[in-house]
């Protein structure tokens, strides 16, 4: 059987050490894989010894290489296996390196999820369907993803999904109340939340319009679809197309028999 003759220290990182056979070097390990295994000059290695040193020396690897990237965020157990296999890591390494992180308390999906969703909520105002798809992605059991999302009340996504509305029509209050509501739907709806509360969130929303405002906004819109169209089309034709165009926008047809008036007037 081999017999280690000798033991150095790593250069670049020292708490690594190189293992030698008749001075010839054999492998390195890791410091805690060396005292683990009480690996000393004169010491003899079976073969067998020798695989399941290495084994754990690339299990111990795994893991310090896990715990660097876990160093930046929390991270879900999908997410970490992922980064292993992307470095080329076995499976049986990886899967031991997973329980060492989970014996050590450095992987809790369940904490991760939580924390994850609340994350979503505050910054994205997220819906249940959107941070789903974030869990789904980062590999979190089914199970789980439903599990914590229960915890996330329909009164609280109502609440999250009106302040986000009243946002955008803040931000819109030039749109008509149509577009409005057509930019609140799309938002929400992309945000993960579902048809029936996207309508409670806009019901509560005054986005009526007085006379001042609708003339506001035509008058920027018209004169938009009017210089989109005025270079293909002249007389009836042009303002037949404006007047479609501002029909879809949502603006009542007095107001654009209003604008278009006024419009043939400038024309005179």
């Amino acid at each position: 059987m081999p017999v280690i003759s000798k033991i150095t220290q790593g250069k670049k990182n020292p708490e690594r050490y190189n293992i030698f056979f008749e001075d010839k070097y054999a492998f390195s390990v890791d410091e805690a894989v060396l005292i683990r295994y009480q690996l000393t000059k004169g010491k003899e290695l079976d073969q067998w010894t020798i695989e399941e040193v290495n084994f754990e020396d690339e299990v111990r690897k795994a893991y310090n290489k896990a715990l660097y990237y876990l160093g930046f965020r929390m991270r879900s157990e999908g997410e970490v296996r992922q980064k292993l296999k992307e470095k080329e890591y076995g499976d049986a390494v990886i899967d031991e390196a997973i329980k060492k992180l989970y014996v050590h308390s450095f992987l809790d999906d369940q904490q991760f999820s939580e924390a994850l969703m609340r994350t979503q909520i505050k910054s994205g105002k997220k819906g249940p369907r959107a941070i789903q798809q974030d869990m789904q992605k980062r590999g979190i059991d089914k199970q789980m993803q439903k599990d914590v999302l229960d915890s996330y009340s329909e009164e609280e996504q109502l609440e999250v999904a009106k302040g986000l509305a009243e946002k955008i029509a803040l931000k819109e209050k030039m749109k008509t109340p149509s577009q409005i509501n057509q930019k609140i739907s799309d938002t929400l709806m992309r945000k993960g939340y579902n048809y029936a509360l996207i309508k409670l969130a806009i019901e509560d929303l005054d986005l009526e319009k007085d006379e001042d405002q609708w003339s506001e906004m035509i008058a920027d819109q018209g004169d938009k679809l009017w210089r989109k169209h005025s270079s293909k089309l002249t007389g009836y034709d042009l303002k037949s197309k404006v007047k479609q165009g501002l029909y879809q926008k949502g603006f009542p047809s007095e107001v654009i028999n209003d604008y278009l008036e006024k419009k043939e007037l400038e024309d005179d």
